[in-house]
């Protein structure tokens, strides 16, 4: 038995003090201050954690860990050691690798890596594309996480753009469908005009008007048409846009059929911080402006908007050279998602209790995943203690991403992720990662 002792227990919308008993992978109980049993206190591995917050452990239901075929970016050793290190516990990976998840076959495949190589839990979504729902048909909702459809610029065949096939997919596909929502055609356009403007050479800071508002806007209102129409469950990633925001309703998660995702970078930087990180902030969608970064966070305030991810993509530095065409888009943020969203509580942006709801407990309701998310008896113990008082800078001998470097390096932050829990062992431990290995997510249908 390992009991955490006295710590600010964060959860369920308050925070408390109190202690928390793990035996196995799961919370036998929660205690408040006085109530711990003398026998428990003497028998179990005690951890002071008086000071530290305790937190659930973070569901990111959005990451690119590269693995197969683009492994010389990140695999799923290397990007999973790294979400430990940030307290996120549990992942989602996204279907375009190398081959691509499109395939029952390749999704087994994954599986069978991760068992062997994933240091957090973990679970993959299957991949939409033009020729594929009989595929699609034969998924296990109870053990993958969902549909991924590219509904925009996409790699390879996985730009669903034949009508026919997107309306097959929201008609017949029985589980939650989560889409990248961009409009191609739109954003060809644009891509002639600044060519004709500037050339070849685009400067980075027109990115988010050739993959504009509109793009985004046309395309997420696509999804949610399809959705309404057909009574299917869409939660459209990657938010970036204020007009987007006006699509959703604030409905409680449990009775949603439609839900938004919001990432880290969409909340933390704005068009004007173009100037001074060039291509490290190039994602798609694109950063867009303040007015755009404060809506998605009222958003999430406001209960529009429901989740909180990273689409954690890494490149090598030299992949993300060049200028706003030439780069790859996509960055590593899955190590310190946590304690970015922690200092935006700490200016006062949204509360902590908020963080938690947006980034542990909504992925675990929205997408149904057993028993993970909350700190609740007979739960598993995915777990982090937080030290709220404690600088720590992101540089380059504490990036545990195999492309080896971030977006917010050299940046320092006034939280520092202390110690992980990983189905009730501990995975992480004041910077050193344990030989813990994750497990397969289970769902709840």
């Amino acid at each position: 038995m390992i009991l955490i002792h006295n710590a600010t227990i964060v959860n369920e919308g308050r925070s408390f003090v109190g202690s928390v008993l793990i035996e196995g992978k799961i919370i036998k109980d929660i205690f408040v201050p006085g109530e711990v049993p003398e026998g428990i206190l003497s028998q179990a591995e005690v951890i002071d954690a008086s000071g530290l917050w305790l937190l659930p452990g973070v569901i990111d239901d959005q990451v690119h860990f590269r693995d197969p075929g683009l492994t010389h970016k990140g695999d799923l050793r290397t990007e999973s050691r790294a979400a430990i290190a940030g307290g996120v516990t549990s992942f989602m990976e996204m279907p375009n690798t190398k081959p691509q998840t499109t395939t029952i076959e390749a999704l087994d495949a994954k599986f069978e890596a991760a068992e062997e190589k994933s240091y957090a839990n973990y679970s993959f979504y299957l991949g939409a594309t033009n020729d594929n729902l009989a595929e699609l048909k034969k998924a296990d909702k109870k053990h993958i996480c969902g549909i991924k459809v590219f509904m925009g610029s996409s790699t390879g065949n996985m730009l669903v753009d034949n009508q026919k096939t997107l309306s097959s997919v929201f008609a017949e596909i029985d589980m939650l469908i989560a889409t990248h929502c961009e409009e191609e055609e739109i954003i060809k356009k644009n891509i002639e005009y600044y060519k004709a403007k500037f050339g070849d050479s685009i400067p980075v800071q027109y990115h988010p008007l050739i993959r504009s508002e509109e793009a985004c806007y046309r395309s997420s209102a696509k999804a949610v048409e399809l959705a309404d129409k057909y009574g299917a469950r869409l939660h459209i990633l990657h938010l970036s846009t204020a007009k987007e925001v006006t699509l959703f309703d604030a409905t409680p998660l449990a009775q949603k059929k439609i839900t938004g995702e919001v990432c880290v970078h969409h909340l933390w930087f704005s068009d004007e911080d173009y100037a001074k990180y060039g291509t490290r902030i190039k994602w798609n969608p694109a950063i867009k402006t303040k007015n755009d970064r404060d809506a998605l966070l009222q958003g999430l305030l406001n209960g529009r908007l429901d989740v909180v991810a990273t689409d954690h993509a890494p490149h090598l530095p030299e992949e993300k050279q060049g200028d706003c065409l030439q780069a790859a888009s996509g960055g590593p943020l899955v190590q310190h998602s946590l304690q970015m969203m922690l200092e935006l509580a700490k200016q006062g942006r949204l509360t902590k209790e908020q963080v938690v709801d947006k980034m542990c407990h909504a992925p675990a309701t929205l997408f149904r995943v057993h028993k993970r998310g909350y700190l609740r008896q007979g739960y598993y113990a995915d777990m982090v203690l937080v030290d709220p008082n404690k600088n720590y800078t992101i540089q380059k001998d504490n990036i545990l991403y195999k492309c080896g470097w971030s977006p917010v390096e050299g940046q320092t932050l006034s939280t520092t992720i202390e110690k992980t829990f990983l189905n009730g062992r501990l995975a992480f431990d004041a910077g050193v990662l344990n030989d813990v290995k994750g497990e397969a997510l289970v769902f709840d249908y």
